[in-house]
């Protein structure tokens, strides 16, 4: 008789039991903190915490389109740029934080400019509203410049590279790996400012659909167990070669090509990570930093009014997988 209960129930429960099984999609795209994403995918770690995911790989803004579209359940990008996305498009929420950039932002000068200062009445190419306009404007600060001084030319982030190759620019700015190939591509130019002059001016995380996180918290809390098996991965020396080699096939470059990259990106211990979890102000907590952002978003109109920011961070699925 229960079977016969059973067999009529099956067409009504495997729609219910199909759903639970789709994967997570998790946009990535070629920032270092992120494509070490690909440690997991490619040794099979998140199949063995058992759970499903889709990391789907993008250019950087097209990837927070998608996720504002509603095609991700989640998206690899700044506290910054997440701020945007919410307040444009869909808001989301960080579970967990990859790195903070440390030198792989920059600030690229052709031959002849030598310091940040020496760039006053210069125009400089970036995109606006992005997390180098941020950069650039830290610059002025720290180097007791206004914001007049210098004249900029929006520019989509993956096209820089060619436009001051082309000479229509002093400079531009850029993550890796558009930074370093502009730094190929005009011989003599080099950086004058990087996020290594501002640490915790850039967090890199994973930024998720807040419903998802309340509805599938035990599947998000497996991808942030992955994420710190990834981090214990690098931390030991001995799998450099391996780790390189599947970074670099990723975006397409030689593993030599690919090592430096890492060194401007301070992917974080979880002893770091707690750390920049916890409430404060300054660039030191992801609180202090978004707040940064945040009011730098409101002052150049990408958005009207500040946000929540406590809203956008949740440390408690972090917590739990590194309390364990």
């Amino acid at each position: 008789m229960k079977r016969k209960v059973l067999a009529l129930l099956l067409p009504f429960l495997m729609p219910l039991a199909s759903l639970s099984a789709e994967p997570l999609k998790i946009g990535y795209s070629d920032w270092p903190g992120w494509v070490a994403w690909e440690i997991g995918i490619k040794k099979g770690w998140f199949k063995e915490e058992g759970v499903e995911t889709e990391f789907v790989w993008m250019d950087y803004v097209k990837s927070m389109e998608a996720y504002a579209a509603g095609k991700l359940d989640a998206v690899c990008v700044t506290n910054g740029d997440a701020l945007v996305t919410g307040a444009t498009g869909k808001p989301s929420v960080a579970i967990l934080l990859n790195d903070f950039s440390n030198g792989n932002d920059m600030i690229v000068a052709k031959p002849g400019i030598d310091s940040f200062k020496a760039m006053k009445g210069k125009t400089v190419a970036l995109e606006e509203g992005f997390v180098e306009h941020l950069l650039l404007l830290k610059g002025l600060e720290m180097n007791g410049m206004a914001e007049g001084d210098i004249t900029i030319k929006n520019t989509p982030t993956n096209n820089t590279p060619q436009v001051f190759a082309s000479g229509e620019v002093d400079a531009i700015a850029a993550w890796q790996p558009n930074s370093g190939q502009a730094l190929k591509l005009v011989p003599g130019s080099k950086p004058v400012f990087s996020s290594k002059d501002a640490p915790g001016l850039i967090y890199d995380g994973l930024f998720c659909d807040m419903a998802s996180v309340k509805s599938r918290r035990p599947e998000w809390l497996k991808v942030v167990k992955v994420w710190y098996r990834i981090v214990a991965y690098m931390e030991d020396e001995k799998n450099l070669d391996e780790a390189l080699a599947i970074l670099a096939e990723r975006v397409g470059v030689k593993p030599a090509e690919y090592e430096p990259l890492l060194e401007g990106t301070k992917i974080l211990s979880p002893a770091a990570a707690l750390k920049v979890w916890e409430k404060a102000d300054g660039l030191g907590s992801i609180y202090g930093s978004t707040k940064v952002v945040d009011d730098f978003n409101v002052k150049f109109g990408v958005y009207k009014e500040p946000l929540d920011i406590a809203a956008y961070l949740d440390p408690t699925l972090t917590k739990e997988v590194l309390a364990k």
